[in-house]
């Protein structure tokens, strides 16, 4: 009996098809490597949450993500154009009363 071999896209062997006899003779085994496999690689891979505060350093920004709106959204509530908001979520240094006017902005429909 032959064993079908399917190849991964880089040519490689990466699963192998058969019969379903076998498999059930094979099935306590199969199992336990398949369980010692997800162990080492869960080791491997271990889980690193998103957080968003790593990759978004401006408060306008952070504040419009976690508010679900977009730039557009927030122009409007701000009375000021989308290129606007833009460029204050390009800004290092914002005032606090420009920040204040953001919080209220993006309260008002929440």
């Amino acid at each position: 009996m032959t064993l079908q071999k399917i190849k991964s896209i880089h040519g490689k062997d990466e699963y192998v098809l058969l019969p379903v006899a076998i498999y059930r003779a094979l099935k306590d085994q199969i199992e336990k490597e398949l369980a010692a496999c997800e162990t080492s690689q869960s080791a491997e891979q271990a889980y690193e949450p998103f957080i968003l505060e790593d990759y978004v350093d401006n408060p306008v920004a952070l504040a419009r993500i976690k508010a679900g709106i977009t730039q557009e959204q927030l122009a409007q509530r701000l009375g000021v154009s989308q290129a606007y908001v833009s460029q204050l979520e390009r800004r290092s240094h914002l005032t606090n009363k420009m920040l204040e006017r953001v919080r209220i902005a993006i309260r008002e429909e929440d």
